[in-house]
């Protein structure tokens, strides 16, 4: 029995209501997931463009050819976009298969090295990736994974030396918000000592 509930037992009124919305809100934001401290840091420079022009520079090269951007990052989701020009496009007159993989995969990855962040040492590993395209990528396309609650659960409950598996679904969709293509990413992760 909440607290609202031992209060106001079968007392029903409109402002009654309202306290219980506001108590059910905040009761509902404690049961956010807080990140660590590490995690806190990782989603502020992934965020942040300049700190992630640098990153991706180093790391992953092709991230800045193809100007990919985090749009958002945090527990439940990543969203990357991925702008149609001459860098991007193929000699169709659309964004290059690879291109989209790439966006795709970097919002699988960065929710899982979000989700990692300050909790010991893993090693994470692609082992299956499949694609489905149903549209002509020719605008702005933007990747969307929505799975962080389940990764979170996934990670928080592995053991030293334990291995899973998690294939994660990222969407893309144009500036119409139709779907362009899905892409399937199976990741391995192993706790470390």
């Amino acid at each position: 029995m909440t607290y609202f509930q031992k209060q106001y037992q079968g007392k029903v009124t409109k402002f009654n209501l309202v306290i219980w919305i506001k108590i059910r809100f905040m009761e509902s934001q404690l049961k956010l997931r807080k990140l660590t401290e590490a995690a806190l840091d990782y989603q502020r420079k992934m965020t942040h463009p300049i700190i992630f022009w640098f990153a991706m520079l180093a790391k992953l090269p092709s991230a800045v050819f193809w100007r990919l951007k985090i749009k958002t990052l945090d527990t439940e989701k990543c969203e990357v976009t991925i702008p149609y020009f001459w860098r991007s496009q193929n000699p169709f007159k659309s964004i290059y298969f690879a291109a989209l993989a790439g966006a795709a995969e970097l919002s699988t990855g960065a929710l899982c090295q979000l989700a990692l962040a300050g909790n010991g040492q893993f090693s994470m590993l692609v082992v299956d990736f499949r694609a489905e395209y149903s549209k002509k990528a020719n605008t702005k396309t933007t990747f969307s994974c929505h799975q962080g609650s389940e990764l979170f659960d996934l990670i928080g409950g592995m053991q030293i030396g334990e291995t899973a598996q998690l294939t994660m679904i990222s969407e893309g969709k144009n500036s119409s918000d139709e779907t362009v293509a899905k892409f399937y990413v199976t990741w391995s992760f192993k706790r470390k000592n």
